[in-house]
């Protein structure tokens, strides 16, 4: 079964939350989607680290995924603020996100810098989730396209084809469009940048698994706009902030977006209303 044939949505918490509200967030929204298989929408919540243990307690990737917001790409050493993937492996981590607008831009790590991260992630058998996204200048220059392309085939330079066919998802995450200020992207928009990354994706690991390869959108995600992104073609899922930060309104997101995937997908299960 082709991976596309689910849903894919999430959440990163980024400094929110401590390990109480976390672990509340999570056993909330376990009992709102409790009815949902695991084949038709893969959820994940991406804490803080100090989360992570507790989330896992309480879930399994084929409920709810939990997530770790970045990963050090040494498994030990003189790395003081880092995080070994053995630690992260140690208190049940299941999925790593590399690349976040805000590492990028706010602790200025590179290309190069992301493409080791991602390297130490799926080595240590972690899903990756590596975040992509352009400036408002290279927006403003007509770059969107080229900006994605180097941050994809920097970042997944040493990811074999068949790692990429089993443990890669991408989300697409405009720079502008992040955080508190951010300006959502048009559907259409979020749309064609989307197809940008498949067709890098086909590029750098031919067209079967490049295909396959679920991408994300990211940025000022709402209950007004989820709607219209999720009926873009080649939108996967969406990774949301501030949005999924209560349960029942995450849920909301959710059950309106779920039934419009699976129309689109041409999977919609006779008689049942999500």
């Amino acid at each position: 079964m082709s991976r596309l044939s689910k849903l894919y949505m999430g959440t990163n918490t980024k400094m929110y939350k401590t390990p109480v509200h976390a672990v509340r967030h999570l056993a909330r929204l376990t009992e709102l989607c409790s009815d949902i298989p695991p084949d038709v929408l893969q959820l994940f919540i991406i804490p803080s680290y100090t989360s992570i243990e507790g989330m896992a307690k309480l879930t399994t990737r084929d409920a709810i995924m939990v997530g770790a917001q970045s990963i050090g790409y040494e498994e030990e050493g003189q790395y003081t603020g880092e995080i070994s993937p053995l630690m992260l492996s140690e208190v049940g981590a299941d999925l790593v996100m590399v690349g976040h607008s805000e590492r990028r831009h706010t602790f200025l790590e590179s290309d190069f810098d992301e493409e080791r991260r991602v390297r130490c992630a799926i080595e240590h058998d972690f899903t990756t989730l590596l975040c992509v996204g352009e400036t408002l200048e290279q927006k403003q220059y007509g770059v969107s396209r080229e900006a994605l392309a180097v941050q994809l085939k920097i970042g997944l330079h040493s990811v074999t084809a068949s790692q990429a066919n089993d443990k890669l998802w991408i989300a697409y995450e405009p720079v502008w469009a992040i955080g508190v200020n951010g300006v959502p992207a048009d559907e259409s928009y979020a749309n064609a940048m989307h197809g940008e990354i498949k067709a890098a994706l086909s590029e750098i690991f031919g067209s079967e698994i490049g295909g396959d390869i679920p991408v994300l959108y990211g940025g000022s995600v709402n209950l007004q706009n989820a709607e219209k992104l999720i009926r873009q073609p080649n939108i996967d899922g969406l990774f949301i902030g501030r949005g999924a930060w209560d349960a029942d309104n995450f849920n909301s997101i959710i059950r309106a977006v779920l039934p419009l995937f699976q129309e689109r997908k041409g999977s919609v299960r006779s008689g049942k209303e999500w």
